[in-house]
C-alpha cells in the first residue's frame, strides 16, 4: 500500500496501551533462539505451535528480504554492477551493545555478498577480533566519503544518531541509497525503509 511504517506506528501510538514494535532483524538468544526450544517441547506433548513457527520463519528470512529490496533498488538505478560496495552500519544484534552472537545482520551481509556485492560492516561497539572468528569479516574503522553505491542502517546504536543525512550522503557516491531499517532519519532524509 506503500504506507510508511512509522507513520502507522505513530498513528497507532496514540492509543494509551499501543506498544510499539517495529519490523527488523531480530537477534540474540531471547527471541532470536529460545523460542525454538518452547516449540521443540510443545511438539514433542503433541501441540503444534504454528504461531511461533511462523514468526521465527518471518525473521529468520528478514535479513534476506532487506537484501532483496536493496537489490531491486540498486537494479533499477543502473549502477555499474561490476563494482557495487554497500556499507552496512551495524553488526550487533542490538543497539548500543557489542554482542554478534546470533545477529541477523550477518544473513544482510551473506546474501549481498551472494549477489557478488562488496560489503564493508563498520560497528565501533563490536569486537573486531570476535567479528573475524565469528564471521570472517574485518569490520572497518574508518568511513571513506564518496565510496559507496548504498549504506544500510541495520543497527540503531547511539553513536549514529548524530550522523544525520548530510553525513551519510558524503559517504555515498553520485545517487547512492540510504536504507534506514531503524528509523534513525525522517522520512525524507532516506531513499528506503523497512
Amino acid at each position: 500500500m506503500d504506507i510508511d511504517t512509522e507513520a502507522v506506528l505513530e498513528a497507532a501510538g496514540t492509543k494509551w496501551n499501543f506498544l510499539p514494535f517495529r519490523p527488523g532483524l531480530v537477534g540474540g538468544h531471547c527471541i532470536g533462539v529460545d523460542p525454538y526450544y518452547l516449540t521443540f517441547k510443545a511438539q514433542e506433548i503433541g501441540y503444534d505451535p504454528r504461531v511461533i513457527l511462523s514468526g521465527r520463519r518471518l525473521n529468520d528470512s528478514m535479513g534476506s528480504y532487506v537484501a532483496g529490496k536493496l537489490l531491486r533498488e540498486i537494479d533499477s538505478r543502473n549502477f555499474n554492477s561490476e563494482n557495487i560496495t554497500v556499507l552496512i552500519m551495524g553488526l550487533a544484534f542490538k543497539e548500543n551493545c557489542p554482542d554478534v552472537r546470533n545477529t541477523k545482520v550477518i544473513d544482510i551481509v551473506t546474501t549481498l555478498e551472494e549477489s557478488k556485492i562488496s560489503v564493508d560492516v563498520y560497528d565501533p561497539l563490536i569486537d573486531p577480533g570476535e567479528c573475524k572468528q565469528e564471521f570472517d569479516i574485518s569490520p572497518i574503522k574508518v568511513l571513506e566519503k564518496n565510496h559507496y553505491d548504498a549504506i544500510i542502517l541495520a543497527v540503531a546504536h547511539d553513536s549514529f544518531k548524530p550522523l544525520g543525512e548530510k553525513s551519510l550522503r558524503k559517504l555515498l557516491k553520485n545517487n547512492g541509497i540510504i536504507y534506514d531499517l531503524k528509523y534513525l532519519l525522517n522520512n525524507n532524509e532516506s531513499d528506503m525503509r523497512l
